[in-house]
């Protein structure tokens, strides 16, 4: 059964609070919406109330930059307890797998798709509307909230600006506004929209990392995703959610289908008959997730190759070696040699051949 879409109430808040600290009272942007404001005291809204509120919210203001500083505003309060999780990763690269794991508890409004290069990594955002077309200062608010938490994780504040941002639709703010909030250029109608992040940015350590903290927000943010009744089904969804678990779970050794269930708030065999109606293998999924972690282990020159293919959860280097060509035409030494030439990017793996069906 499909799961009706949905989206917290900390997102609802943070759409609210920034058109009142421009003079537009709550009541007056949820009365121009048509929803009631008792609505305000639900769990969460459907998905179609969110769109109606940045449309009602956009035209009160008047602002055409509206969905950038909405975005810009964030805080972890905006994520409730995926903020707080998000604080105590150990990398941004492992913070950025979180949202994708965690997604639900924000909103069911999209998903994040990461694809990794040589030596930068691109964060992509996949719309996921109902009925209503999605406004797309959404998609804005959604990239420069990206951007402003990225900094406030690292404690670089301004000075960290992504390697480019682009947008797959039109420009409808001052290019100023854009500069302003991503601290460099931004291209608009190309294939996707996304943040393009240096490999050496989303793998350095994080000031606040804390392996202790994150078990216990990890627990409050399963038991949430539980209560939640698990994942918005959709093939390309339920592969987004299982990638991006895989992708943290692989530091602790190789996941296994029972740990994946437990961790999306399903039994094992109700996760197997959707991966089977969805017509997704869970040995695929796995082999696309160490493909990924291989290409960026491997692509960042410093880690001995037979100890990555041994991270990897590969007993013996030749299995290790054998794969790497299967993903890429080439040895892990030659992929690590070709770093920083303009090598051709490396067939997609199973799991990014789903995700890319939107772009």
């Amino acid at each position: 059964m499909t799961l009706q879409a949905s989206v917290s109430m900390s997102w609802v808040n943070t759409v609210l609070d920034a058109a009142q600290q421009q003079g537009v009272p709550r009541a007056q942007v949820l009365a121009l919406a048509g929803i009631p404001a008792a609505d305000l005291q639900r769990e969460r809204w459907p998905i179609d109330h969110i769109a109606r509120l940045w449309r009602a919210a956009v035209q009160a203001t008047q602002d055409a930059g509206f969905g950038l500083k909405a975005g810009a505003s964030v805080g972890p309060a905006s994520f409730n307890v995926v903020g707080y999780l998000l604080q105590s990763a150990p990398t941004l690269r492992a913070a950025l797998a979180l949202v994708q794991q965690y997604q639900r508890l924000i909103s069911d409004g999209g998903r994040f798709q990461t694809i990794a290069g040589a030596s930068a990594s691109w964060l992509i955002y996949h719309p996921r509307q109902g009925a209503l077309a999605f406004s797309p200062h959404q998609v804005e608010a959604v990239l420069a909230a990206v951007v402003v938490f990225a900094r406030w994780l690292t404690g670089r504040g301004a000075a960290l600006a992504p390697q480019a941002v682009q947008f797959n639709q039109p420009r409808i703010g001052p290019l100023a506004g854009y500069r302003a909030v991503f601290g460099g250029p931004v291209q608009f109608e190309q294939a996707f929209s996304g943040v393009l992040w240096s490999n050496a940015l989303l793998d350095a350590p994080l000031p606040q990392a804390d392996a202790q903290l994150a078990r216990v927000h990890h627990a409050a943010a399963a038991q949430r995703l539980a209560r939640l009744g698990g994942v918005v089904l959709g093939g390309a969804a339920l592969a987004s959610h299982l990638h991006a678990w895989m992708a943290d779970a692989l530091a602790q050794g190789v996941p296994t289908r029972a740990q994946a269930a437990q961790a999306l708030g399903l039994g094992e065999r109700t996760l197997a008959r959707r991966m089977q109606a969805e017509g997704l293998h869970f040995s695929a999924l796995l082999d696309a997730v160490r493909r990924d972690a291989a290409l960026q282990a491997v692509g960042q020159g410093a880690q001995p190759l037979a100890e990555v293919g041994q991270t990897l959860g590969y007993a013996e280097p030749a299995v290790f070696w054998r794969a790497f060509r299967r993903w890429t035409g080439c040895t892990p030494a030659q992929w690590r040699a070709r770093q920083g030439d303009d090598a051709p990017a490396p067939r997609l793996g199973p799991v990014n051949a789903i995700l890319t069906d939107a772009l």
